[in-house]
């Protein structure tokens, strides 16, 4: 399954149909969550059949539901239902011991609700690349590429700011490519001709192990004054007045700005990477529990790791590329060369030197060779640890491979127009 989003741009007369669609959904989400509620209080069951096979009787009850799609309207009840799927999974893991909230399903409140799914039937793609919906027509579309398979769904969705987006699921079949490295990696013959190890960081965004490196692009550092101003602006207008609208709406496009900045450098970072790497190595990092410290949680958000991580991660598995998550303790204290852990390193420390076999270098890059490392012993193609320096004396071997041709991250790379 591949998904495909594209921009739409819809008349002014389907966006007054689109928003009371969404409105309607909205109200119909929130009426079956009650339900739901209130079935639970009084000892009876409400599952997804029940709730669809009412709806014949709310379109004769409230006919403004008739002007609706009916596979739009089966998507809410289906969508509060994984809503519960996913709280009752979440519970199950809490049991067990895991620290998440168990997330139960809440009432979408008047804008909340932002989009709409035709599952099955009532889209069609154009010739002229537009699209086609149920009871909207014709809508124009920038399809900036073309889609190959069956469309599965389609998803309306409105953002924050009043654009619109078209999500296509597309389903591809087999990849023949996925499948043939799949087989190649059980081969024992295989080794990774251009393997790279990953460091995530904050000084450098990522260190690669063949030395190049990437400075953080620092996007909301550099929208702080104009986030500021804009935010400083929102809190002097009335709540809910015609100027605050429009002043919470310039704050949102600050926001949006951002994440779209975000997005894009992730997306070519993660293809550099993919086109560059034939196994690609990084860090189990738990963010969520790095965010926890208040000086280095804004940086870290703006890194966006996570994202470069998942991009690298969905773009690799048509690429015919492994991306590997290893453990991330000690990464940066093990010495690459002897395997001797150095315990009082210190964040403020930048160049590892170890004191018993002497290599000297950049920490990152010490991190990065070490990630590199544990990538191939996961797969099978490398030395296993062996017991550090203080407690055996027994040197780690270094692993022998050729990390290929360097990430080539210039900035004209970055200036141009990549497909992603």
């Amino acid at each position: 399954m591949r998904t495909y989003k594209f921009r739409i741009y819809p008349s002014d007369s389907q966006i007054t149909i689109l928003n009371s669609t969404l409105e309607l959904c909205r109200e119909l989400y929130n009426s079956m969550l009650q339900q739901k509620i209130y079935a639970y209080r009084w000892g009876k069951k409400v599952n997804y059949n029940s709730q669809q096979n009412e709806i014949p009787e709310i379109k004769n009850t409230f006919p403004e539901y008739r002007n609706i799609h009916s596979l739009v309207i089966q998507d809410v009840a289906r969508r509060l239902d994984r809503g519960f799927h996913n709280f009752y999974r979440r519970m199950k893991e809490k049991r067990n011991g895991k620290n998440i909230k168990a997330g139960f399903p809440r009432f979408k409140s008047k804008g909340r609700y932002s989009s709409i799914t035709y599952t099955q039937s009532g889209f069609r793609i154009l010739d002229n690349g537009h699209v086609w919906l149920s009871k909207l027509g014709e809508v124009r579309m920038f399809m900036h590429r073309s889609v190959t398979g069956d469309i599965r769904t389609v998803s309306i969705k409105r953002d924050s700011v009043g654009g619109w987006f078209i999500t296509l699921t597309v389903e591809t079949g087999s990849n023949p490519d996925k499948s043939e490295e799949a087989e190649t990696l059980q081969d024992s013959q295989f080794q990774p001709v251009k393997p790279a190890g990953i460091d995530m960081g904050l000084k450098s965004i990522i260190t690669a192990s063949d030395g190049s490196h990437m400075e953080p692009p620092q996007f909301l550092r550099k929208s702080e004054k104009k986030l500021t101003r804009a935010q400083r602006n929102l809190s002097r207008k009335r709540k809910g007045s015609g100027k605050g609208t429009k002043a919470r709406m310039r704050v949102q496009k600050v926001h949006r700005k951002i994440e779209r900045q975000r997005d894009d450098y992730a997306h070519r970072l993660s293809r550099n990477l993919v086109e560059n790497h034939d196994l690609i190595t990084f860090e189990d990092l738990n963010i969520r529990g790095m965010i926890r410290n208040h000086h280095l949680a804004k940086s870290i958000e703006d890194a966006s790791w996570n994202r470069i991580i998942q991009y690298t991660m969905y773009k690799a598995e048509s690429a015919g590329t492994v991306v590997i998550l290893v453990n991330s303790r000690n990464t940066s204290r093990i010495c690459s060369k002897c395997g001797n852990i150095k315990h009082d390193l210190k964040l403020s420390d930048r160049i590892y030197h170890c004191n018993i076999c002497g290599l000297t270098m950049d920490r990152d890059l010490n991190a990065a060779i070490n990630i590199r490392n544990m990538g191939l012993i996961k797969i099978g193609r490398g030395t296993p640890e062996v017991t550090p320096v203080e407690i055996g004396a027994l040197p780690m071997a270094t692993l022998v491979v050729e990390a290929g041709s360097p990430l080539r991250y210039s900035r004209s790379k970055f200036t141009s127009r990549v497909p992603i």
